[in-house]
């Protein structure tokens, strides 16, 4: 290839044009001038005697041998971006970073877990991210995430099972739950099921796992429940039950745990589900990556379970995971 080629750093000089379609606004946006940025690319068509982008239009657009390079060097990239990794991950721990996705619930039940690992290992940046169960398996399966915590799923995972692999940390019992104001707060004897048809509920949308195994108990039970709002928010659903009109459902440690809400039992029992940790098969798995996965089954280990019948403090109290708790997300509302 051309002696002054400068790879990686020309490909991706290529790439930004491809994505802006634009030598000005990819050499802003890569912090470069554009004649630096012009130059690499020339050097680089140069380089493979073919001409890689149009500039004869309005916009830069890649010719038919861009399409065919970009695609192959944009995989040639993430192997080079995994390899740097490989390198940076120290097996001592003294230094890393762990990309961690969790759903808004499993954000919640082992924001712990995640605080043990950062005392455990300081010098170990970790990027903990908010998104549904389908996006922490799409990201573990090509690269993008680490390891994630999600509910296992209800249905058919849209991932390729041979690309990721679940581990078990904990089963986690649903309640329902509602507000100290509300006219159910503090019964003991178990409700119907028709109280979900009768009462309005605030849930999760159906990109989350714990509203589809929500609908799935509803559907095997022939119930059909009368939900008033929809959010991708946990902290739109808890705000929501503590203003005593609505109701919900959520994993009984919340219930018991948040202040000002209260588990009623139900009939028939809302299933218990399984938290899992979900990591990369077959593939390169950094030591922090190893090492979080260590910590997560020492943590399940001494984890102590709340059974929907026996919380382990009053609800009106804030427990220590309570505390711990991650900074809830800002609400995105459909209302019904």
């Amino acid at each position: 290839m051309h002696s002054k080629l400068m790879f990686p750093r020309s490909i991706r000089y290529l790439l930004s044009v491809a994505e802006n379609h634009s030598f000005t606004r990819a050499a802003e946006a890569l912090h470069v001038s554009q004649p630096t940025l012009s130059q690499q690319i020339k050097l680089l068509e140069e380089a493979l005697d073919a001409q890689l982008l149009d500039r004869s239009g309005r916009n830069v657009r890649l010719t038919d041998a861009g399409e065919v390079y970009v695609r192959h060097a944009r995989r040639a990239l993430e192997e080079l971006d995994a390899a740097k990794r490989a390198v940076v991950d120290l097996e001592d721990l003294s230094r890393g970073y762990l990309r961690l996705g969790m759903t808004p619930i499993t954000e919640y039940l082992t924001t712990s877990l995640v605080d043990e690992f950062n005392a455990r290992y300081p010098g170990i940046a970790v990027s903990a991210m908010e998104m549904s169960q389908d996006q922490i398996e799409a990201g573990v399966a090509d690269g993008t995430l680490d390891a994630g915590i999600a509910f296992t799923h209800s249905t058919q995972s849209e991932v390729e099972p041979s690309k990721i692999e679940l581990h078990t940390l904990f089963m986690e019992p649903l309640s329902l739950a509602v507000g100290a104001d509300h006219a159910l707060a503090g019964r003991q004897e178990p409700m119907g099921i028709e109280v979900l048809s009768q009462e309005p509920l605030v849930m999760l949308n159906q990109n989350f796992a714990l509203r589809r195994h929500f609908d799935l108990y509803c559907m095997e039970h022939g119930t059909h429940p009368r939900i008033a709002v929809e959010t991708n928010s946990l902290s739109m659903m808890v705000q929501s039950v503590r203003l005593g009109r609505l109701i919900t459902v959520l994993p009984t440690t919340i219930a018991c745990t948040l202040p000002r809400l209260y588990a009623v039992p139900l009939v028939p029992e809302l299933p218990h589900h399984t938290i899992a940790l979900i990591g990369p098969h077959g593939t390169y798995k950094s030591p922090a990556c190893r090492a979080f996965g260590k910590l997560a089954a020492e943590w399940n280990f001494g984890r102590a379970p709340i059974s929907p019948d026996q919380p382990i403090e009053p609800p009106a109290r804030k427990s220590r995971m309570a505390s711990k708790a991650a900074p809830m997300p800002k609400a995105g509302v459909a209302v019904a």
